[in-house]
């Protein structure tokens, strides 16, 4: 059996919890998300707890069983702490401002980039070489982050670049000079 399947999904005050018709709703205090749930898994709610569980033992099925787990257990954590990714600018003149409902990042390029944020997202810039991007979805808070870094992902030579603030960058030595 599945390891991260098996484990109950624990949930909290506050937060409600439904299943009808192949979708698991959860609404809690920072909003709401649904999640539509394959036919060979089942998920039942009893004493406060999710337990998702499969209808038979094939390899797909068994795989899926840890997938749904996890992503109910995302979506309670979403919807009362919710989840963020912090990201950093590095390079001579790079910088990053929010104007209305835009990010607007100047990283050497002839002109800014601008990227609209999207609804139900926040995105906020701690400094000008910092990104915060904040929401109650953890794919959707994901995808967003790994966009904003695909403008300009960090070069191994010098480290300028848009990247993660727990991500490490293997630097090489660029050219001698010696024949």
């Amino acid at each position: 059996m599945s390891r991260i399947g098996r484990m109950p999904v624990e949930i909290p005050q506050g937060v409600k919890v439904q299943m009808s018709a192949g979708v698991l709703s959860v609404e809690g205090p920072k909003g709401k998300l649904s999640q539509a749930i394959h036919a060979d898994v089942e998920v039942r709610i009893e004493n406060n707890l999710g337990i998702v569980s499969r209808k038979n033992e094939l390899k797909k099925t068994k795989a899926m069983h840890g997938l749904y787990r996890k992503l109910f257990d995302n979506m309670i954590v979403g919807v009362t702490r919710g989840f963020q990714k912090s990201l950093l600018i590095n390079g001579v003149g790079y910088r990053a401002e929010i104007q209305g409902k835009s990010l607007i990042l100047n990283l050497g390029f002839s002109n800014p980039v601008e990227y609209s944020v999207p609804d139900g997202l926040k995105i906020e810039c701690e400094s000008q070489n910092k990104i915060i991007v904040s929401g109650i979805s953890k794919e959707r808070v994901g995808q967003v982050a790994a966009e904003i870094r695909s403008i300009r992902p960090p070069e191994p030579y010098k480290g300028k670049g848009i990247k993660y603030e727990t991500e490490t960058i293997r630097r090489k030595v660029g050219k001698t000079g010696v024949k």
